[in-house]
């Protein structure tokens, strides 16, 4: 049995995101994933203006009169949602944790694609994948693929990028979309701040290079305002790792501040130039700003490059 306080979440979510999806966010949707190609779907009298190069001259010989033929795009699109449900998810200083956000934009992600007749399939997953939900169609689906992602317990606290794209790669034998929805943090290496360390291990290049050549892999990177920059002026603070337990003491009111932040920042500049380099498309997203202007602004970016 699911919780009252559960099922009431998930339909607000429901209505939140069916609203977006509705006023905002269909058309750019369409738009920017294209199906597979056009499928024949009738043929009818030809109307001035139609295509002339769309007439069926076999039916219209037959039927002594001028046909064409019609063509519908055969979608067929498979989206996947992989959804890191590590403990650094926990963290929020705003309105929501980034987990939260990340429920949410699945959910306007799951809606939209249901809404073009496209399937929807969920990997959940922290340094191993935890739960998969196949793809498939229907409203009666994405609610359920909303309902794991807000009940789930994971087991482990940890986080493995890696892991969940070699498992989509086993799973995924047609090419999907796959929006990736987490804070990409990994632990820094016995408590190394150096900023000339590599930001991102080599696995995870090697495994985005493999996924994107199959799949169209977006990662959605969401994080907190405290995570990108802690002010000076608050003393002495203990860091906690929400994965590993464990505390860094750090002094907010000088040069130590100043190098954590920094560190922060080129983790963050890595990421981001290890995306670029492998030419993926990325979202960024924090806490304290609405989602729905970045990825509005996403499809934007997607539709004009499409033009080109």
């Amino acid at each position: 049995m699911i919780a009252r306080e559960l099922i009431k979440k998930i339909r607000k979510i429901e209505i939140h995101t069916s609203r977006l999806v509705n006023d905002q966010l269909a058309g750019h949707y369409h738009s920017v994933f294209k199906g597979r190609g056009m499928a024949f779907e009738e043929v009818r009298k030809y109307q001035p203006g139609d295509d002339i190069r769309s007439i069926d001259w076999n039916v219209s010989a037959r039927m002594n009169d001028v046909f064409i033929k019609l063509f519908v795009e055969e979608r067929e699109m498979t989206v996947m949602l992989l959804v890191d449900m590590s403990a650094s998810g926990l963290f929020g200083t705003a309105a929501q944790t980034k987990r939260e956000v990340a429920a949410e934009m699945a959910a306007v992600i799951a809606f939209s694609a249901i809404k073009n007749n496209d399937r929807v399939g969920l990997v959940i997953f922290t340094d191993q994948v935890e739960k998969f939900v196949p793809p498939k169609k229907g409203k009666k689906h994405v609610l359920r693929v909303i309902t794991e992602i807000l009940s789930f317990r994971p087991l482990s606290r940890r986080t493995n990028l890696s892991a969940a794209l070699e498992f989509l790669a086993r799973v995924g034998r047609r090419h999907a979309i796959a929006f990736m929805f987490s804070d990409f943090l990994t632990a820094p290496e016995d408590g190394d701040l150096d900023p000339q360390r590599d930001a991102l291990p080599d696995q995870l290049e090697h495994t985005v290079r493999i996924t994107r050549r199959k799949h169209d892999l977006i990662p959605v990177a969401i994080s907190d305002p405290l995570e990108e920059e802690i002010p000076r002026g608050l003393g002495l603070l203990s860091l906690a790792d929400l994965e590993t337990g464990e505390r860094l003491l750090i002094d907010a009111s000088g040069a130590e501040i100043d190098a954590y932040n920094a560190y922060v920042r080129r983790r963050r500049h890595a990421r981001d130039q290890l995306f670029r380099r492998l030419k993926v498309d990325h979202i960024n997203i924090r806490t304290d700003q609405p989602y729905i202007d970045e990825l509005i602004a996403f499809f934007v970016r997607r539709e004009k490059r499409q033009r080109r």
